[in-house]
């Protein structure tokens, strides 16, 4: 590590870059292309059933999940459903938007294994409003 050193320090930090993990899945873009929402936060689709999911360890409860098939792209994926009942305002084919949960890293969050997206309105209408009473489901 001499005089006249720092081109060579730069170019082995240039090529060593590449052996970092982290460096190398944010410089291809390996995530975009596996993202069902194609980096969006938010996406529209139609709920093809509704699912339970049980809760990991060291909790035991059955979270209540829906399959929704993404109008962008046609590609299905399992969103949570917030909220105590509800799952009673989700029907089969009804139109919903979902967007990310927010865990670490984009991985699932909480006790719910293999979850990454949370339905936010049904039928162009805030469901959180719905369960809390606030309006009515619309006709569609």
């Amino acid at each position: 590590m001499g005089l006249k050193n720092a081109k060579k320090l730069m170019k082995d930090r240039r090529k060593f870059r590449w052996k970092d993990r982290k460096y190398k899945v944010k410089t291809l873009g390996l995530y975009a292309k596996a993202d069902p929402l194609e980096g969006k936060s938010q996406a529209k689709g139609i709920v093809l059933q509704k699912v339970q999911k049980e809760a990991k360890q060291p909790n035991s409860a059955m979270r209540k999940c829906c399959k929704v098939q993404l109008i962008k792209n046609s590609k299905t994926v399992t969103a949570f459903i917030p909220g105590n009942l509800a799952q009673k305002f989700i029907d089969e084919h009804d139109e919903v938007i979902v967007e990310r949960i927010g865990g670490k890293q984009g991985r699932s969050k909480g006790d719910i294994p293999g979850v990454r997206f949370q339905v936010i309105k049904v039928n162009d209408q805030p469901l959180r409003a719905l369960w809390k009473g606030k309006i009515e489901k619309g006709r569609r």
